[in-house]
């Protein structure tokens, strides 16, 4: 990767090194609101504590979290990118993903992009709002800290100091997936997330082309966490609704 910020404390990738308090299953940090408000990332099982310090590992560049609804994914990228965030380990956070079942077709739809995109990214700000309120968020789009952007847009962008948060890849193209992870720049990482049970793709799937070309190789910094159906914490019913679809 190119050359480092002026920042000190970083890795020989370019990522700022942070301190990290991972102790007994607890993040500290900080409400980035007026009232700086404690607040604690609390991984509630091995899966997902695995998953945060791996993510929080500044020798782990892109990072997939793959598994089935509920086991918190998302939920714990965004904490992190919030945490990197506001220790000033990144300058960005970048939201994407495939926008529109496959085809990613926008042109239709009313309003701003980020009007477009809120539909999906929806579960994302419902994590954001934990931490900045409605005012704040809107300033930070409008400043490009917060950027929305489709798949098909990252198209020939390279991001620095950036936490990219790809979300839902489990719809994204062999192509799409290799066009994405060559977006990252230097002082960056990314998070990857996908359901492979709800993938509109089953065949020319690129999370799965991916992460099975990943088992096969050697990487420094690469790394796959996979969540079971036994690490989804959300209600009781979910876990009985996947297992009447027999999804693993």
């Amino acid at each position: 990767m190119g050359a480092k910020r002026k920042t000190a404390n970083k890795s020989s990738n370019g990522r700022k090194q942070s301190n990290n308090n991972f102790n007994n299953n607890v993040v500290e940090m900080k409400n980035f609101t007026q009232k700086e408000k404690q607040v604690a990332i609390l991984p509630r099982n091995r899966n997902q504590e695995q998953y945060v310090l791996t993510l929080l590992d500044p020798k782990k560049d892109i990072v997939f979290g793959v598994g089935p609804a509920g086991t918190g994914k998302t939920l714990l990228v965004v904490q992190v990118a919030v945490k990197l965030f506001k220790e000033g380990k990144v300058d960005k956070i970048i939201v994407t993903r495939p926008a529109v079942s496959v085809d990613e077709d926008l042109g239709h739809l009313p309003g701003t992009l980020e009007e477009k995109m809120a539909p999906w990214t929806r579960p994302i700000f419902d994590v954001l709002r934990e931490y900045f309120n409605a005012r704040e968020i809107e300033g930070m789009i409008s400043e490009g800290v917060i950027e929305i952007s489709p798949l098909a847009y990252m198209r020939g962008r390279t991001f620095k100091q950036s936490f990219i948060l790809a979300d839902e890849m489990q719809n994204a193209t062999p192509n799409q997936m290799k066009m994405l992870l060559t977006r990252l720049g230097e002082g960056s990482m990314m998070a990857v997330t996908g359901d492979l049970n709800q993938a509109d793709r089953r065949e020319d799937n690129g999370l799965i082309d991916f992460t099975r070309l990943l088992r096969n190789s050697e990487s420094k910094h690469l790394d796959v966490v996979q969540f079971e159906r036994g690490d989804i914490e959300r209600h009781e019913a979910v876990k009985e609704v996947l297992e009447v679809y027999g999804d693993e």
